[in-house]
């Protein structure tokens, strides 16, 4: 009893204590916000975030982008430009690496040879040719080996096909060859003979197929030229198609000398994901989303795998983004004008303003990419009604966890889940059964036979890319899609 006593008298007094004295009990950091005047409350607690956000930039933790920032703007437009190099090239190690051995071994044996670079476009085949240009003279200096001459043309400012050759022939009169005679012959003869000069020369000639003719004389002679006893060319010729040599010097194919072949295929969505990334990085705070990236990453890499492509539709989210902000414009101004006339709330406008417009968001990645690529599948999950875009919703997260089908009740259930989670309410089956065979006849799932509804087999004929592309501009599926 007396323990019991003493429990009692322990646990007595603790109910009225907050009651009778409330300030005493509450910590200096409350006691201090705890003033009659609210706004500098929140000003605080905000310096504080502040504070908190250049804690991490010190740590080396990147802080998001202020898109509003006319230079911060510009940073990351230039980042994401064609033009801009990156400090680093990713993703094409292995072909640049057969190349600059090629060149290492042709400078390193007094040897001309041919390769030809071919890739569809975007691949990263003109940006590798300058990383392997600046590797070969720096391998070339620390080995002490005579620097080779380098010449880079792109054969679309040739007025005319032959002028190639003038471009060859200058770089040796550059050195003090002079003779009689077409550049081209010029050139034969050079290489017919002897020459003093032991520098090795390296030929980029992009965009190569701009040289083929009707009796594809001038591609001929150019790579005839490395066959030549004395020659010391060592031509790189880049272009989009596989098979040119193939089609359009079979001479070469015959006298054995078929330039080397060396294949750019296109990037895939790692590595379109993994470049752009790596171009951000160069950045010192978070522009995108990590989901808006690999949204953008899949689609390029499923229709081209064109970087280029990737980079434009990167700068077209940026401006989604813009336009959203100049779209808010007049509602913030509307606010800001209200609020002005209660004191409690004059910096809440600048806070909303600060939590919606600091990063491109998937929903803007989607619209830019809705520009670039329009699929008619897209297009006909765009214009559903919003019970039948739920269907395809729930069947994407069904066929997720590998399952190839299911059946129609139970589609019913992750639709009905859905549609409560967000306070719709959902249809009946008949009726859920109805828009079924709706989908089913527009092509976008596929109905099995069964005697009762419910256990007809129900399979996706698109692909849960495009799903996600069309209904991720829609605010109510961004939760359902993750």
């Amino acid at each position: 009893m007396s323990s019991i006593g003493a429990r009692r008298r322990f646990r007595s007094p603790a109910p009225p204590l907050p009651a009778a004295t409330p300030p005493t009990r509450k910590s200096r950091r409350r006691c201090i916000t705890a003033t009659p005047n609210s706004v500098p409350t929140v000003i605080q607690m905000i310096d504080t975030d502040e504070n908190q956000v250049e804690s991490h930039e010190s740590n080396g933790v990147k802080s998001r982008w202020n898109p509003k920032d006319v230079e911060q703007l510009r940073m990351v437009k230039e980042v994401l430009h064609m033009s801009t190099a990156p400090s680093t090239i990713v993703c094409r190690e292995e072909e640049q690496n057969v190349v600059l051995e090629f060149c290492k071994g042709c400078v390193e044996h007094e040897k001309a040879g041919s390769l030809y670079i071919c890739g569809c476009p975007g691949t990263g085949k003109s940006l590798s040719m300058e990383k392997v240009k600046d590797s070969l003279l720096n391998w070339a200096t620390q080995g002490d080996f005579p620097l080779p001459d380098v010449l880079s043309v792109n054969c679309t400012s040739l007025s005319n096909t032959s002028d190639i050759f003038s471009k060859i022939l200058g770089l040796h009169k550059a050195l003090g060859k002079k003779g009689s005679g077409t550049p081209l012959q010029q050139l034969q003869n050079m290489y017919s003979h002897e020459s003093p000069t032991t520098n090795m020369i390296l030929i980029v000639a992009d965009e190569l197929d701009y040289l083929i003719t009707k009796d594809r004389a001038v591609l001929h002679d150019l790579f005839m030229l490395t066959t030549f006893p004395f020659s010391r060319c060592i031509l790189i010729g880049v272009a989009n198609a596989i098979d040119l040599a193939d089609r359009f010097l079979p001479r070469l194919t015959s006298l054995n000398c078929k330039p080397t072949v060396v294949n750019f295929r296109a990037y895939t969505k790692d590595q379109i994901l993994r470049i752009l990334e790596e171009r951000l990085n160069e950045l010192p705070y978070i522009v995108f989303q990590h989901q808006a990236l690999e949204l953008c990453a899949r689609k390029v890499a499923a229709a081209s795998g064109d970087m280029r492509n990737a980079l434009c539709i990167c700068r077209s989210a940026i401006e989604m983004l813009e336009a959203e902000i100049r779209e808010s414009a007049c509602s913030v101004n509307a606010l800001e004008e209200k609020s002005s006339s209660e004191q409690n709330l004059p910096t809440a406008p600048d806070f909303v303003k600060k939590q919606e417009f600091d990063m491109v968001r998937i929903d803007h990645m989607a619209l830019a990419l809705s520009k670039t690529y329009r699929s008619p599948v897209v297009d006909t999950i765009q214009s559903l009604p919003h019970h039948q875009q739920i269907i395809l919703c729930s069947s994407m997260k069904h066929f997720r966890a590998a399952k190839k089908d299911t059946i129609l009740g139970e589609l019913y259930k992750s639709y009905a889940a859905i549609c409560k989670s967000s306070l719709i309410p959902p249809t009946g089956i008949m009726e859920f059964s109805n828009m079924c065979r709706v989908l089913n006849d527009q092509g976008l799932i596929k109905l099995g036979q069964s005697r009762d509804d419910k256990l007809r087999r129900v399979t996706s004929k698109i692909d849960e890319g495009d799903i996600t592309f069309a209904l991720q501009g829609i605010r109510f599926f961004r939760n359902c899609l993750q």
